[in-house]
Formats: C-alpha cells, sequence, structure tokens
C-alpha cells in the first residue's frame, strides 16, 4: 500500500539585498519620490513644534533642513531621516525661559559635541539600557503636555504655564471662545482624525498625501479665502535677519547650562537610536550603524545649534513615512532637507499664510497620538504598566527630567524586584517534608523564607531542594541557623544543591561573587546532532561516551542522594508500555524522573494476549509490575508515524517479508487484530493509506493493547477490584502534544491545560492521565480523534 511522505518544509523567502551600485536609476527614483513625500509631512511639523517650544518659526525649519542634510550625509541608518522632534519640545521651552533663544541654541551646539563624543568612543549600544517603558511614558507625558498647552492656542487663546494650569483653565476657554480660530482648529483636527479613513476612489487613494498638508493646506485656503482674522506665521525677510547664534551664558548660569547639555544630548540619542532601530524594520536593507548614526547626530545638533536651529533628532514618524513611500537610501533624507530649503527660499509668502491656529490644531493631534493605548497594553502584558503610567503623569505634572528620573528609579526598582523573585514550596510526603527553593536568595527574601522554614514542625525530617543561582550571606545565615536549630530540635536536613554549591562553598569556603549560568547545554533534552557542543565527527560508541562524560560532569553530582535512596528499592508509579521508537522518550514526555516509571518498551507497544505462545518477556513484565511492585496504574502509549504501524498496513505480518525481518512479521502478526479493528470501522476512507489512516491506526492499537491486557488475570482482578487503573495514551511527533483516550467517548484528546511550576500528583491510586479503561470501553469501536 502507497504511503504520504512529507516533504522538507520550504525556507521563507530571504530580505532583499543590494547588490552593485548603491544609486541606480531605479534606486535614485525611489528616494526621489519618498522624499518628496516626507518634505509635505516635515513642513507643516517643524512649524508646529517651533510654535509649541516657544521658538522662533524659522528655527523648525532650519532643524528640518540640517537634520535631512547633515544626519543624512553622516548617519549610519539607510532611510532615517531627523528633524525637531515633539519629545525635546518641553526641555526646550524650558532652556528658552530661563537662559533665552541664543544660549539654547549654544546648549544645542555643546550638546552635539557630546554626541560626537559618545559616537566616537562607541558608547552607542549604552543608550539601549534605558527601559522602553521610561521611554514610551516620556514620549505620552510630552504628547499630553504639548496637547493641553495647544488646545488653548487651537480655541483662540493663550496657553497656561503649567499642565494643571492648563486643565483648570479648559472649561473657560471652550465656553468663552468661540472666534475664527476656532473654526481654524476644528477643521484642521477633523481632517488629521477622518483623512486615513476615508475610502480608496477606484486606483486613487487619500491616504498617499500626508494628513498634516491636506488639513493644514485646507484651513489656509478656507482662512485666507474667507479673509477671517487669525494670527498667521511670521518668517524674516532675508537669512541674514533669521539668524541668531549662539551665545555665552551668564557667570552663574554655567552648572545649569552643563545639566542641560547632558539632558538635550540624552534624550536626542535615545530617541534617535530608538528610532533607527524601529524602523530597521522596514526596510531589507542594510541595518544601522548605531555608533555611526550617534557621530551624524551630532554633527546635526551642532550644525542646528551654530545656524539657530533646534535641537535634531531621529523622528520615527518621518522615518516610517520614508521607508513605506520606497526610500532606500539616505539620499531621501538629504533631498527632504534640500526641498525644504528651497520651498522656503521660495515660497515663504505662502507659509506666511498659514495660522497658528491650524498649526497647534496639528500639535494637539499629535500630542493625543504620542498617547499610545497600544503601547500600554503591551507594557502591561510585561508587567511595566507602572513605570508607563508613573513616567507619563511625572512629566506632566512635575517635568521633563523629574519624569525620567522617576520612571527610571521605578524601572530599576521592578527589575531588581525581579531578579531577587524566588518561589518556595513545602510538601508533605510521608514522614519527610520537602521543601523546593527557586531563584536568587537576596536579603530580600530573607522574612518569607524565615517564615516558611520556621512553619516546618519541629522534630521532621526535611529534604530541602536550593534551585539557585545567587545566595547572599544574610540569606545563608538564615538557611544556616535554621538547619541548625531545627537538628538541635531532634530533626534532619538533606540540602540537595540542583544548580550552584552555593550552600556548600559558603559554609567551607569562598562563594561565587555573582549569578552563575545553568552548566551543560541549554537544549539538554534534544538529540546529539543538534547540540553545538556535539562534534559530528564522533562515532556512536564516541558519542554515548561523550554522553556520560556530560552526564558525569553535569548531573551525576546532584543526582547521587536521589540514586542512592532508589538504590534499595523501586516503588514506581505507572508501568508503562510504549513503542520502541527512538523519538518517544517516556519519562520526557510525562516529566517524570528516575524510580517513576516501570518501562516496557517493544515494536508497536503490543500487549500480546495472555494465551499466545512463544515470547512471554510482556507477560512477566506485567506480572512483575502488577504482582511484585504492585503498580496502580499501567500505561500504553503509542505515536504518530510509527514504523510499526505502517509495516502492519503494508502487510508484513501476513508473509515471511524481507530476508532478515521474519523475527519482525512474526512479531507483528501480534497487532493482527487491531488492523481488523480499523477496516471494520465504518467510516474508514477508501482508497491507499494516508497519513490519518496511520494516525488511527496507531490509536486503535492502544485501545485494542488496552483489551488484551484484561486478558490477563492479575490485571483483570485489581482493575475490577479497583486497586488498578488503564490509561490509553497517544503522543504525536510533530505537535508533541500528549493525548488521552477518553474512557467515555473512545476519542484522544489532547491534555488540557499548561500548568507550570507545580509538583505531580502523589500516588493515590489513580492513574496517571485520570481515564479509567474496563473491559467494556476496551472494546469500543469509535472513531478516535487524529
Amino acid at each position: 500500500m502507497r504511503t504520504h511522505a512529507q516533504g522538507p518544509p520550504t525556507e521563507p523567502p530571504a530580505a532583499p539585498a543590494t547588490h552593485g551600485r548603491l544609486f541606480d536609476r531605479r534606486t535614485v527614483a525611489a528616494d526621489v519620490g519618498a522624499s518628496l513625500v516626507v518634505f509635505l509631512v516635515a513642513v507643516p511639523l517643524s512649524l508646529g513644534i517651533a510654535v509649541a517650544a516657544g521658538a522662533p518659526l524659522i528655527a523648525g525649519l532650519t532643524a528640518a533642513v540640517v537634520g535631512g542634510i547633515v544626519a543624512g550625509l553622516l548617519g549610519g541608518s539607510m532611510v532615517q531621516v531627523s528633524g525637531p522632534t515633539a519629545a525635546q519640545t518641553i526641555i526646550v521651552a524650558e532652556l528658552i525661559t530661563t537662559y533665552g533663544w541664543r544660549v539654547t541654541c549654544l546648549i544645542t551646539v555643546l550638546a552635539g559635541v557630546l554626541q560626537i563624543a559618545l559616537g566616537a568612543v562607541r558608547i552607542a549600544r549604552a543608550a539601549l539600557a534605558v527601559s522602553p517603558a521610561v521611554i514610551h511614558g516620556m514620549l505620552a507625558g510630552v504628547g499630553a503636555t504639548i496637547a493641553l498647552a495647544q488646545l488653548h492656542v487651537a480655541l483662540g487663546g493663550a496657553p497656561q504655564s503649567s499642565a494643571l494650569r492648563n486643565i483648570s483653565d479648559l472649561p473657560h476657554q471652550v465656553a468663552h471662545n468661540h472666534t475664527a480660530a476656532v473654526a481654524v482648529g476644528v477643521i484642521t483636527i477633523a481632517i488629521m482624525f477622518g483623512w486615513g479613513r476615508l475610502p480608496a476612489i477606484g486606483r486613487i487613494r487619500p491616504s498617499v498625501v500626508p494628513a498634516s498638508l491636506v488639513a493644514v493646506g485646507t484651513a489656509t485656503a478656507i482662512a485666507t479665502l474667507g479673509r477671517w482674522e487669525v494670527q498667521t506665521v511670521t518668517l524674516p525677510d532675508s537669512l541674514v535677519e533669521a539668524w541668531s547664534g549662539p551665545a555665552l551664558p551668564e557667570t552663574g548660569q554655567w552648572h545649569g547650562v552643563v545639566l542641560a547639555v547632558a539632558a538635550v544630548a540624552m534624550v536626542a540619542s535615545v530617541e534617535s537610536l530608538l528610532s533607527a532601530i524601529a524602523v530597521d524594520r522596514e526596510h531589507g536593507g542594510r541595518r544601522v550603524q548605531l555608533n555611526r548614526e550617534l557621530f551624524g547626530q551630532g554633527a546635526a545638533n551642532t550644525v542646528s545649534g551654530a545656524l539657530g536651529g533646534l535641537p535634531v533628532a531621529g523622528v520615527i514618524v518621518r522615518s516610517t513615512t520614508n521607508a513605506r513611500a520606497g526610500g532606500r537610501t539616505p539620499l531621501s533624507a538629504i533631498l527632504h532637507g534640500v526641498w525644504i530649503l528651497v520651498f522656503v527660499a521660495l515660497f515663504a509668502r505662502v507659509v506666511e499664510l498659514i495660522p497658528m491656529a491650524a498649526l497647534a490644531a496639528l500639535l494637539v493631534f499629535v500630542g493625543a497620538r504620542m498617547v499610545s493605548i497600544a503601547h500600554l497594553r503591551d507594557l502591561r502584558r510585561h508587567h511595566e504598566g507602572s513605570v508607563y503610567l508613573v513616567t507619563l503623569f511625572a512629566v506632566v505634572f512635575l517635568g521633563l527630567l523629574e519624569g525620567v528620573c522617576l520612571g527610571f528609579a521605578l524601572a530599576m526598582i521592578v527589575s531588581l524586584r525581579r531578579l531577587t523573585r524566588f518561589t518556595v514550596r513545602t510538601e508533605e510526603r510521608g514522614d519527610r517534608v520537602h521543601v523546593s527553593v527557586h531563584g536568587s536568595l537576596t536579603f530580600l527574601g530573607v522574612p518569607r523564607l524565615a517564615h516558611v522554614l520556621r512553619t516546618i514542625p519541629p522534630g521532621a525530617r526535611v529534604d530541602l531542594d536550593l534551585h539557585v543561582d545567587f545566595m547572599d550571606h544574610a540569606a545563608f545565615e538564615a538557611v544556616h541557623a535554621w538547619r541548625v536549630d531545627h537538628e538541635r530540635g531532634g530533626g534532619a536536613v538533606d540540602i540537595d544543591e540542583a544548580h550552584e554549591q552555593w550552600y556548600t562553598r559558603s559554609s567551607t569556603r569562598t562563594a561565587p561573587a555573582a549569578k552563575t549560568a545553568p552548566t551543560g547545554p541549554v537544549r539538554w533534552w534534544a538529540p546529539w546532532e543538534m547540540r553545538a557542543e556535539t562534534d559530528g565527527q564522533l562515532n556512536a560508541l564516541g558519542l554515548l561516551t561523550a554522553g556520560a562524560r556530560e552526564y558525569h560532569a553535569s548531573t551525576a553530582d546532584r543526582m547521587r542522594s536521589v540514586m542512592s535512596r532508589l538504590a534499595h528499592g523501586q516503588n514506581p508509579t505507572a508501568l508503562f508500555v510504549t513503542c520502541a521508537d527512538s523519538r518517544v522518550v517516556p519519562n520526557l514526555i510525562t516529566a517524570s524522573g528516575p524510580g517513576d516509571l516501570f518501562t516496557l518498551r517493544n515494536v508497536g507497544n503490543l500487549v500480546p494476549p495472555s494465551e499466545t505462545p512463544g515470547d512471554g518477556s510482556v507477560g512477566a513484565a506485567v506480572e512483575y509490575a502488577v504482582t511484585v511492585l504492585g503498580v496502580p496504574s499501567i500505561v500504553v502509549c503509542g505515536h504518530s508515524h510509527c514504523g510499526a504501524m505502517r509495516a502492519l498496513l503494508e502487510g508484513a505480518h501476513t508473509d515471511a517479508g524481507e530476508p532478515g525481518t521474519s523475527h519482525m512479521c512474526r512479531w507483528l502478526a501480534n497487532a493482527g487484530p487491531s488492523l481488523a479493528r480499523l477496516d471494520a470501522a465504518p467510516d474508514l476512507p477508501e482508497g491507499p493509506p494516508t497519513t490519518e489512516t496511520l494516525c488511527r491506526l496507531a490509536q486503535v492499537n492502544v485501545e485494542e493493547q488496552l483489551g488484551n491486557l484484561m486478558g490477563y488475570d492479575v490485571v483483570r482482578e485489581r482493575v475490577e477490584s479497583g486497586t488498578l487503573t488503564l490509561t490509553g495514551m497517544y503522543y504525536d511527533l510533530e505537535t508533541a502534544r500528549v493525548h488521552l483516550l477518553d474512557a467515555a467517548t473512545g476519542r484522544f484528546t489532547p491534555v488540557p491545560g499548561v500548568v507550570t511550576g507545580t509538583v505531580p500528583p502523589q500516588r493515590t491510586g489513580t492513574d496517571v492521565g485520570g481515564q479509567l479503561i474496563d473491559g467494556s470501553s476496551s472494546g469500543a469501536s469509535s472513531r478516535p480523534s487524529c
């Protein structure tokens, strides 16, 4: 009979690589198109950020030009676009209020020099050590602050000095301002909100045109044509008049200036590097070179500050727009800066038509979008939502630096709590108390550990398992003092250290100074060929010897105390009958250890009827397990893709077979009733056997062997008396999932739920799977599930 075989899985397509010249014709065309799209996004946002920071409007455009050209030429990212960012508006606004605009320009220059130095010493990756929860919380706080302040401008009023005052004054602003500025703001926000939701009309997709351009352009056109009396953008008449470069601060201000330089450099660096890494997911070109990118951002900030521009950083919105618009190389970022320069030089009068309320409304929308519910949900899944919220509210009500410091401190506390977390479990096993400790034992956990240990009855025999990767002196003293007191009271304490000899070494010599990594290969359960530590040139004996050597090095010492107890006798929980197939590992799929399973393996997991003449090894194992060992459960476990079942389908049991397989053919004849049972199924599909047919045969074979077990007198008597249960099990190799036979339905169902950190139940007379198979159910003919 023909069977189906599965071919090797297809590999996912590789990321496109760039070959040949960096700037070919297609690449240049794509970069030019992308640069125009980014240019249309950057102009209104740059003006809006300058408004929010209280800086000259030309400073936002200057920063956009410099960020595009300088950072594009010298940076290390292929598609990142740099310019003024909303994240720095609060810092810049405070600096302008405290020191004035020209000193703020000096701070921008010095922050750029600091970034250049950090990039030169290759420290860029250190900036990524800041928790993402703090970064997202900071951005959300900045966005909320901008939205609250600019909402007053959009309503025709003026922003207040703090977020609290902006909130308290908002009802008055809404109730008493109904000027043309309000209409401009409402139009801008409405278009920003609805533009991306418009459906495509044929091949025309409205979303191709940036929403910010449409919103500001529409509001400007309506206000201009309607001759509305609104405040508009004012630009200087010439570049010479526009320039207001850096100046030195007063003598007593240098300390604050130094702190401001560090703050601007830190925020700009972290935002740029995180943005560069994030935008790398949007393209298939060369990955970002972080130190070079930091150097390029520093150069851009130095030039921008010298020319009277705002601080510069990588902007995730413009960078993502660039990548999605087809940008492939830094040429798109450079050209976007060129287009802004040309636009300001030639169309400055058009820019001066833009109402300030439109820019304020644009910032309200952008600020509100910075408070991301998606980020909060993601951080809550990682148990860092508190860091996000604390940073957000602290930035809004206390200030940017205070909020970041509070968020960073809370993130450190959360991380410290996680790193020092441990679990203690106690369990009574007969006359012994088993205590298992997992995690890191530090002084922070001593009170809890001492409380658990003090609850152990005096005089009890205690097995203390320490699965710890760190134990400080306070924890050692707590464990050692309890042990001495307990043994002094007549008890006994046996300490097993499963990971590292922390307790032993602390008792006799110097303990390790830091956490210790697990010994042995990480994939200890995997085949030899899948472990990197294995030499592919070893032969079979060499592999076995290497495995034994690895066992002696990493496991034997830890197992000695366990095996010394088992050496005097065994008390297994179940007789486990399964196939000799090398892919089925009983102890692995049942999470059991030495002494738990009395395992019987043969080709096809067969249990011949008790009256069958010939090989009596199976019968001997059954009788020994039930009569001598007194196991409370027998499990028969089949599996998918079974070679014995495949041979059975091909009729190997009906003839002598190929030379050298006579014993196998005679043995498979014991499975003939299983094949007959499959053929009798009413819903068996016609035609050659398929993978599903092989799966169903393996499962009905399990049911047949359970019925054969009932033919053994010792088994039947104990099943009828309730002291022995029979269980059917099926292991799917492709999904690596265990299925149990349901006696009520005759179907195999996956083991429900995923429970971690639990201890297997002790022997109580029930079987491993909780399913009792009696004579009637094992003879049922129902369709198993595959």
